[in-house]
């Protein structure tokens, strides 16, 4: 120790610079090994960092300043303090309790023999070993040097693990996005994740149709916005940027990778097809990482396979729904009922199954299921579906076995929407006191999907005209729904319909006759 006390000890503290420091905490009980230490290290520097230095003098210290700075990445720990394995204990804490596996140990001994090196090594998990005796001025300023380049690695490490969590959560997030309105939502989220802010933004790609008839094929559109572009969406992506980001923007799609300007990129975002796309977010730090960068890089790759996957998850579900009315539109035309029926029905569905707490997804189910309530009518002979005077008893079991038909029609599917189909033909003519058919269900045995469409399909017809009666006003429909709450409607539904009967009423003018 000697060896350190070749100048007076420095009047003042290195002062913390802009571009950071690195904590170095000293734990021992001589006041004076604190002041050669630092004395030795004063005018260490490593990657443009100066140490800062944080003194415990004893385990129980120790502890305290190990929990209040876990960003410390060295610890020079003697062995005896207040007891001979105080700073053993100290190791153990650090690595067990406090769980910090990043800061590196240097252990130093004045008394090497209590503690010997080889058992030290095996039995705790600390970095070197050092007596106080060897470790001069230059072998201290080595072994910070390289205990600080190991914490440097260690950090990188880590970084790119959370990053490549981050990733791996940030595509499951964005290709488990089923609308295409929150898909650029989900894409800001993550990069703001990512980043730590995010301003504004614009996915700007050619598979999307402009407003102008003329417009290039492989003109790149926006496709949707954020911040000042929200409405820009179907502008050419020309019309929207500022001369200089144009140029970045062209200068991204001619290089097809990621261009960084002062606080804002582009990246271009191709996959398989070959879609042109491009990313512009603004409100980026001004400084980021190799790592950052280079989680943008891998998480514009998949933006564009998200994208169209989006977009065709879209076009599944449009396309299931087209058939499904058109289907119920057919079958509605061999009665005098119009097709109309089948959409208001759909959507009053909707409106009934949130008010009444079902998840967005069972709401878009029943949606899109409801149309198929009456398609086991499809067996039911023209001269019955249409007849305008009251059915006889042989005709009116002949009439009451399209739930059963439809139920046979359209059960056993392995497609979520025509599974409910068919759980709905079966139960939307089942009355909550037990008196409907076709099993006479009764109460929450009743499919709460049977639940809803049944006073929506109720409703509905109530208030339009059928070939066996005139329409009805509203507050009349309202009075003899409200009659059936208990009877005919579960109880919980029939309020839930009362307190949104205005917003039913909207979706009757949009769907007229």
């Amino acid at each position: 120790m000697d060896d350190f006390l070749f100048s007076d000890e420095p009047t003042e503290v290195v002062e913390q610079e802009a571009s950071g420091t690195w904590k170095v905490i000293i734990v021992d009980d001589e006041p004076e090994v604190h002041a050669v230490t630092k004395l030795a290290l004063s005018d260490f520097e490593f990657q443009k960092k100066r140490l800062e230095f944080l003194s415990a003098y004893s385990g129980e210290e120790a502890r305290k300043v190990i929990i209040d700075h876990p960003d410390a990445a060295i610890v020079l720990l003697d062995v005896v303090m207040e007891t001979d394995d105080a700073g053993l204990q100290v190791a153990k804490y650090i690595r067990e309790t406090a769980k910090n596996n990043h800061i590196r140990i240097i252990l130093r001994t004045g008394q090497p023999g209590q503690a010997p090196e080889r058992q030290v090594i095996v039995n705790y998990d600390i970095n070197d070993y050092k007596s106080k005796t060897e470790l001069t001025a230059q072998k201290l300023f080595t072994v910070v040097m390289s205990s600080l380049r190991s914490y440097r690695d260690i950090l990188a490490i880590e970084q790119s693990r959370q990053g490549l969590e981050k990733i791996i959560c940030a595509s499951r997030d964005i290709f488990a996005t089923h609308s295409i309105e929150h898909f650029i939502k989900g894409v800001m989220q993550q990069l703001t994740s990512l980043l730590g802010t995010v301003d504004e933004a614009i996915y700007a790609t050619s598979l999307v149709a402009s407003n102008e008839p003329y417009q290039k094929q492989d003109q790149l559109i926006v496709f949707t916005g954020r911040g000042e572009f929200e409405e820009s969406e179907g502008k050419p992506i020309s019309e929207v940027l500022k001369p200089e980001q144009l140029d970045a923007c062209n200068q991204a799609l001619k290089e097809k990778g990621i261009v960084y300007k002062d606080n804002y990129l582009f990246a271009y975002c191709s996959s398989e097809y070959n879609h042109s796309s491009m990313l512009f977010i603004s409100g980026i730090p001004e400084f980021l990482t190799d790592t950052q960068k280079h989680l943008i890089k891998i998480f514009t790759q998949n933006v564009q396979l998200a994208y169209e996957n989006v977009q065709l998850q879209a076009e599944i579900e449009d396309t299931q729904q087209e058939l499904v009315y058109r289907l119920s539109e057919a079958l509605e035309q061999r009665s005098t009922e119009t097709g109309n029926h089948v959409k208001r029905v759909a959507y009053i569905c909707h409106a009934l199954a949130e008010g009444y707490g079902l998840s967005n997804r069972d709401a878009e189910l029943v949606r899109m299921a409801s149309p198929l309530h009456d398609v086991g009518k499809v067996g039911i002979p023209d001269a019955i579906l249409n007849k305008p005077a009251k059915l006889a008893d042989d005709e009116w079991k002949v009439m009451q076995s399209h739930t059963d038909k439809g139920f046979q029609i359209l059960k056993d599917s392995r497609r979520e929407i025509v599974n409910a189909g068919a759980i709905i033909a079966r139960d939307h003519h089942e009355k909550w006191d037990g008196t409907g058919y076709p099993l006479g269900k009764k109460g929450e045995d009743i499919h709460v999907f049977g639940r809803i469409v049944a006073l929506a399909d109720v409703y509905d017809a109530l208030r339009h005209k059928r070939c066996y009666k005139e329409p009805w006003d509203v507050e009349r429909v309202v009075t003899e729904i409200s009659n059936q709450k208990g009877l005919h409607f579960d109880p919980k539904l029939v309020d839930v319909f009362n307190s949104i009967v205005e917003d039913l009423e909207a979706i009757l003018v949009r769907f007229p006759d």
